[in-house]
């Protein structure tokens, strides 16, 4: 039984460290493959001793050609098929965030590095709560002051946030490389791919507030190349805009690239066939979505300078 391959996403609980949901995953897997049923042992002719039949054996010994099974076939022999999965890790999430968190498997850790390299949007739902500000700008951390907060309206809110949206929208355009003047911008606008061409610093795509209920407020944010405790920061800095202070309550991530949270198995569904479905389920808009990214980054003129040159340099 061969094992599965190919990228899949589960569902990372707050609280838990990313390479401990890795590690369960494969413990889960390693145990039902080994468990599954092993073809048959295969079959070889020894002559073995067998007494001579009566009356003329006299207690007399014969070989005889017998069929018996190998036994470097045996289970006890070969021991476990599978020791050790080789699994992967996509974006990771810290201990304090949950949510959408891919893993591949066998050539799924080739894809991870494809979707890596095509830069897609991560969104989050952040969670915070106005009048606090602590060391680690999380809800658990080290008070550090109290600070009123009736002033804030959520129009108010609303303001900070589209003012973090413009400037976050110049930043993203520095860091794509593309002249905004050209009808290949034009084009990867209408397609919505615009983003970086390499490393960036955090860029956050959109922001917007679900929920306003003081002290307490939700924002869904589009980012990429983020952080965690970076987005706890933006939230910390949102309170500082609005002559108050703020937490980070929750971050929460909702979608991975093309992985939702439809996509992401809970923690009952990391078995064997589960994640072999999830595997085929996803297989068809993980290779659309790398052939459009990566396809078109080859085929674009600014790319294709780079390689020129770094060509040039080597020769």
């Amino acid at each position: 039984m061969a094992g599965p391959a190919g990228l899949f996403a589960v569902y990372k609980p707050a609280g838990v460290a990313w390479c401990r949901v890795r590690e369960a995953v494969e413990t889960r897997l390693l145990r039902e493959l080994n468990a599954a049923p092993r073809r048959a042992p295969r079959q070889q002719i020894r002559f073995l001793p067998t007494p001579a039949p009566a009356p003329s054996g006299g207690g007399a010994l014969e070989l005889v050609p017998t069929r018996v099974p190998v036994l470097a076939d045996h289970p006890l022999v070969q021991g476990p098929r599978f020791r050790r999965l080789k699994i992967g890790a996509g974006h990771r999430l810290d201990v304090k965030a949950s949510g959408v968190f891919v893993l591949g498997i066998g050539h799924g850790n080739k894809l991870l590095t494809d979707l890596y390299n095509c830069h897609l949007t991560k969104v989050y739902t952040v969670g915070g709560l106005f009048g606090k500000a602590t060391d680690d700008f999380s809800d658990t951390g080290k008070l550090i002051e109290k600070t009123t907060f009736d002033h804030i309206t959520r129009e108010k809110l609303e303001r900070i946030l589209a003012v973090i949206q413009g400037t976050n929208h110049k930043a993203l355009l520095m860091y794509s490389n593309i002249d905004m003047k050209t009808q290949e911008a034009y084009e990867l606008a209408v397609k919505g791919l615009i983003r970086p061409m390499d490393k960036s610093p955090p860029i956050i795509t959109a922001i917007r507030c679900l929920q306003f209920a003081l002290p307490e407020f939700q924002l869904e944010i589009h980012c990429l190349h983020e952080t965690q405790q970076y987005l706890r920061k933006v939230v910390h800095e949102i309170g500082l805009e609005l002559k108050s202070s703020a937490v980070c309550t929750q971050v929460r991530r909702t979608r991975d690239g093309v992985f939702t949270l439809d996509d992401a198995l809970p923690r009952t569904q990391w078995d064997l066939r589960s994640i072999q479905d999830a595997i085929r389920n996803c297989r068809l808009k993980v290779e659309t979505e790398i052939e459009k990214t990566l396809g078109h980054r080859d085929n674009s003129p600014v790319h294709q300078l780079d390689v020129q040159t770094a060509h040039g340099a080597d020769s």
